[in-house]
């Protein structure tokens, strides 16, 4: 396996203005687009399902096995959407990509669609990010300019479609069911499954719900091959992806490289921790709702089987990189904040559950907890988990759980009435006073 970068998807990012329609046709935009024009949609479907191209959202689901579970045809309208609410802390790959390149994503939802018989594509994006929404818009409208959307794409009397929707900023409706419930202008919410989106998903018609760098990645397979995309990764976790660097790393960004690359490799390419006189303490390898990994898993391959042969998942490759000086049950304690925050109360077990589990972080975290507790927080993590309508309250277990098994001797240590051990004036993670806003 190569572990050099591969700009792809990024390979123009750094051009005066990559977002534009002319930047992308020179270098070789909507030519993939042509091509799949020109193919039978089933041999779109198949050429997506033998790339082994997986969900690049987190729970990496074959892509083309997604497209062909969908209920099949009987006249009525078909629905592709594109999940943009990237609102995990940590995960920031989706928002560069559509500022830096929108139109790659708007071709691979124009190959999508036509793939699996839709005529009105959706893109969902996180409401916050203004900035992206009137790119993405701009982007829409130079594309039906160009003919590559409307009435007649081509000329070849295909019909599509796109929406750009802003939410109204929800990390829960990040899940997909929830995210159709507020593109309907319903509260967002998990609904029970079955029925599942690709039977009754938006309106309650067939649709497919899919991450933006999944159908970004679609053009370079039609346009390349499978052979090409299967070349990069590993056997069973192929292609490529954009590994996200944050916190105590030199040089934080975006890196592109073929799954089943080491963290050590991307700290190599990011300059190293930010301060070398401070050792790697624990990373996240999937974003905040993931198992800890610590500096004896940084030769894991970056895959999903390997990952998660390790003890954690590969999530959106949301690589957070903290350091020495930083508290884990601090850490800890933001994050549990942010589920209880999010949690949208439909279901007790994540309700009550990300309430609880907030209390008892916090108390321990301010030195006022007993050992007791400590098992509770765990006992309460097992209840919650796998007894939610969605992933959110297992998301918000998974640092909770990890860090006890790798850092218990630290929960430990905060319990007395000092609290916390660690000077929060030599850890740049933290804002020192509690007035300020959090800085991470």
């Amino acid at each position: 396996m190569a572990t050099t970068l591969t700009p792809i998807l990024s390979a123009f990012w750094d051009d005066p203005a990559s977002w534009t329609l002319d930047t992308y046709t020179r270098h070789g935009g909507y030519r993939a687009l042509d091509k799949a024009l020109g193919m039978e949609p089933a041999a779109i479907i198949q050429a997506v399902k033998d790339s082994s191209l997986r969900g690049r959202g987190g729970a990496g689901f074959p892509t083309g096995m997604k497209w062909s579970f969908m209920a099949p045809p009987d006249g009525g309208p078909r629905y592709l959407v594109v999940n943009a609410d990237e609102s995990e802390p940590g995960t920031c790959k989706d928002v560069p990509l559509m500022m830096a390149n929108p139109h790659v994503l708007i071709e691979g939802v124009a190959i999508s669609s036509f793939a699996i018989g839709c005529e009105h594509a959706f893109i969902y994006l996180r409401g916050e990010v203004v900035h992206v929404y009137r790119r993405l818009l701009r982007a829409v409208e130079e594309a039906y300019a160009a003919g590559h959307l409307g009435k007649n794409v081509h000329g070849t009397g295909v019909t599509l479609d796109i929406t750009v929707h802003a939410g109204a900023g929800a990390y829960i409706c990040g899940e997909e069911t929830a995210l159709l419930d507020s593109l309907e202008g319903r509260r967002g919410q998990p609904r029970s499954k079955p029925p599942f989106p690709g039977v009754a998903g938006l309106y309650a018609r067939p649709s497919s719900v899919n991450n933006v760098e999944s159908i970004a990645s679609v053009p370079g397979i039609i346009l390349e091959g499978v052979d090409w995309f299967t070349g990069m990764g590993t056997e069973k976790s192929t292609g490529f992806g954009l590994f996200s660097l944050s916190g105590h790393v030199k040089n934080p960004g975006q890196f592109e490289a073929p799954l089943g690359i080491t963290l050590r490799e991307l700290l190599d390419m990011a300059g190293g921790m930010r301060d070398p006189d401070k050792a790697l303490k624990f990373w996240t390898p999937g974003g905040s709702s993931t198992p800890l990994f610590t500096a004896e898993h940084l030769d894991v391959p970056l895959d999903f089987e390997s990952v998660g042969a390790a003890g954690s998942m590969l999530g959106t490759r949301a690589l957070q990189i903290f350091d020495e000086t930083v508290c884990v049950v601090r850490a800890v304690d933001r994050w549990t904040e942010f589920y209880k925050h999010e949690s949208c109360g439909k279901c007790t077990p994540c309700r009550e559950g990300t309430w609880w589990l907030k209390q008892i972080t916090g108390r321990l975290e301010r030195g006022e907890g007993t050992e007791e507790d400590i098992d509770k927080l765990l006992d309460l993590c097992d209840n919650i988990l796998g007894r939610s309508f969605c992933a959110l309250a297992d998301g918000a277990t998974s640092p909770i759980m990890s860090s006890i098994q790798y850092f218990r001797d630290e929960y430990i240590a905060h319990l007395t009435p000092r609290g916390c051990p660690f000077d929060r004036h030599a850890s740049t993670l933290f804002a020192t006073d509690e007035k300020d806003s959090v800085t991470a």
